[in-house]
């Protein structure tokens, strides 16, 4: 499919300076990123485990 295709864009000479990525990927990588960035805290990595493992939500009155 063409538009899965990754692009690499070049200078005059040559050089890779850019990369163009389907959309979906790019929210992918986007993804990624902000998990690693939030699993760098100890606490945020503990609260995230802990939401991943929740099997009930909170009323949307507690919430508040």
């Amino acid at each position: 499919m063409a538009d899965s295709e990754i692009k690499y864009v070049s200078d005059e000479t040559g050089q890779p300076v850019s990369v163009i990525v389907p959309i979906e990927l790019w929210r992918e990588i986007e993804s990624e990123r902000e998990t690693a960035y939030l699993l760098r805290s100890a606490k945020m990595k503990e609260r995230l485990l802990r939401a991943k493992s929740r099997e009930e939500g909170i009323p949307l009155e507690e919430s508040a």
